[in-house]
């Protein structure tokens, strides 16, 4: 095409075109190879809480649900409202909801953090400045059935001659059993059962029944990390700030991106500021600066 072009032909619309289909495909393909965690592809569970400040934070709260909401559509996401709790005057004190759709928390967990918006408030009859903050804190969502998968080489299987309380049974057979997880250490065993292979069955249920115990324990402890590392609701723990006067501005404090667009961004077109952490957290994890994120 650059050489019709050359040649005086009028290609140019369709190169330019072209160019801008295949950047869009480059950075597409970008995002998917950075959302390579754990849990990048599930559905998002969001929570929105307003920081201090009553009605001016929680109607700032408001205005982040409706970015994410439309965030979501745009991308072609279903969303549901799980919990609202609306403010007492106007905004929300509390919501939850969830985001489905392929990459869903890996997009929006770009979005955890705490939000900052300087305007003009329209609740205050002096028209002042007024500089709320909100958080946004996203997880995954987890599904409950744990598949408990064992394979034979993992595990080691002695048996051995059961006896009754007190001696008074001694069984002339190898019929008791105990089972050893060996990835685990885990070691389980049974000898009610007069039958090896009844013993070997419940020997069996009660292994399935510890390493189900031990997969929610380490889930309960992935998300006390989680929960750890929120930050207060305050100044100097904002990600982005958006300023609506006395200019007009969101910025990124992460990754240093803006742009002049808040009304823009306010209805949902934040795939530039994902993108943008995106790369940038993947390039502090090439580097050995930051340690890959634990989720649950």
């Amino acid at each position: 095409m650059l050489e019709l072009a050359i040649e005086g032909e009028d290609v140019l619309p369709d190169l330019t075109r072209e160019v801008g289909r295949l950047d869009h495909e480059i950075q597409h393909t970008e995002i998917r190879m950075l959302l390579s965690g754990e849990h990048d592809e599930a559905n998002a569970i969001v929570t929105i809480h307003p920081g201090a400040g009553g009605t001016e934070s929680q109607d700032w709260a408001e205005m982040l649900l409706r970015m994410h909401l439309r965030w979501a559509e745009k991308a072609g996401h279903a969303s549901e409202i799980l919990d609202y709790q609306q403010g007492e005057e106007a905004g929300i004190k509390s919501v939850t909801f969830i985001v489905r759709g392929d990459y869903a928390y890996g997009n929006l967990s770009c979005e955890s953090g705490v939000h900052r918006l300087v305007r003009i408030s329209p609740f205050d009859a002096a028209a002042r400045r007024h500089t709320s903050f909100a958080s946004v804190f996203v997880y995954p969502e987890i599904d409950d059935k744990i598949e408990i998968q064992m394979d034979e080489k993992d595990l080691r299987v002695d048996t051995f001659r059961s006896s009754g309380a007190g001696g008074q049974h001694v069984n002339v057979t190898d019929s008791a059993v105990r089972i050893t997880h060996l990835p685990t250490g885990i070691v389980v065993s049974c000898q009610n059962e007069r039958s090896q292979i009844r013993n070997r069955d419940m020997a069996m249920k009660i292994l399935r029944a510890r390493l189900y115990d031990l997969e929610l324990e380490k889930k309960r402890k992935a998300m006390q990390v989680v929960e750890d590392s929120k930050m207060d609701i305050a100044w100097g723990s904002q990600i982005r700030s958006y300023v609506l006067h006395p200019y007009r501005m969101v910025k990124d404090h992460r990754t240093k991106h803006e742009t002049s667009d808040t009304d823009r961004v306010l209805d949902g077109e934040i795939d530039d500021f994902i993108y943008e952490f995106l790369v940038h957290r993947g390039a502090r994890r090439r580097n050995g600066r930051e340690s890959p994120r634990v989720t649950p």
